[in-house]
């Protein structure tokens, strides 16, 4: 679902994984915290990066719907919201 997503609805979706346990006890949980967590924090703040904002018509200030995204290089165009 992840790659489908973000190809047909430009949502970007992660699937994180720490162990080959799908279900860990309870009791695990804290190491996995403290094993994971600076990684899982620097990760996150990686939404930050990139181009993000909103597109508006100059003259009305509304936003623009499906407007086409292009950025040279990436072979991905992105199409804004209603």
């Amino acid at each position: 679902m992840n790659d489908f997503s973000y190809l047909h609805t430009n949502c970007f979706e992660i699937t994180v994984e720490l162990s080959c346990d799908k279900f860990p006890h309870a009791s695990e949980l804290p190491a996995e915290w403290e094993n994971n967590r600076e990684a899982l924090l620097l990760y996150m703040e990686q939404v930050h990066r990139g181009i993000k904002g909103v597109v508006r018509d100059a003259e009305t200030g509304r936003g623009i719907p499906d407007a086409i995204i292009s950025v040279d290089g990436i072979n991905h165009d992105v199409r804004t919201g209603r």
